[in-house]
């Protein structure tokens, strides 16, 4: 890494880069998990779910590819293959348990919970240190995935 890159000293970009690789890789994580659910989803509720994952996969899916071009941006190589996600993924196995449409969205919330408070924690992080873009790149992405969260949660909660 050269000293200065994009206007960040050489240790603010280290941290940067290494909160950015470490949500890269949860964010590829949740997307298989969020396939999962979708492959497997079953009940009455599997339109609606089936539909509701896969759109949800595929905002995963893209907010992977932003944090992966500002790792480059950065100037460093990106690590994002299956096998560093199952080495380095701080999300949890998908649970075994998870059959019908209830367990399968309430895993899924449970794993997005993780992953939005890892992102604020990287919000605060990159703030801290002065890299306002990457902060703002987390804060965008905590902004959408709260949003899907509410989505998958609203699902939860019994007809009356």
């Amino acid at each position: 890494m050269a000293d200065e890159r994009r206007g960040l000293a050489g240790p603010v970009r280290a941290e940067s880069v290494m909160a950015l690789q470490a949500l890269l890789l949860d964010s590829v994580d949740l997307f298989t998990q969020i396939k999962q659910a979708g492959w497997n989803v079953k009940g009455p509720s599997f339109i609606v779910l089936h539909g509701l994952f896969g759109a949800l996969a595929e905002r995963v899916e893209a907010h992977s590819d932003t944090l992966a071009e500002r790792i480059a941006a950065l100037g460093v190589e990106v690590h994002g293959t299956a096998r560093a996600v199952a080495r380095r993924s701080r999300l949890t196995d998908y649970p075994a348990w998870a059959a019908g449409g209830r367990s399968h969205v309430a895993a899924l919330v449970e794993q997005m919970e993780r992953f939005t408070n890892a992102l604020r924690i990287a919000i605060d992080i990159a703030a801290g240190r002065g890299d306002v873009v990457t902060a703002d790149l987390f804060t965008t992405i905590a902004r959408d995935l709260d949003r899907q969260l509410w989505l998958l949660e609203a699902q939860l909660i019994p007809e009356q």
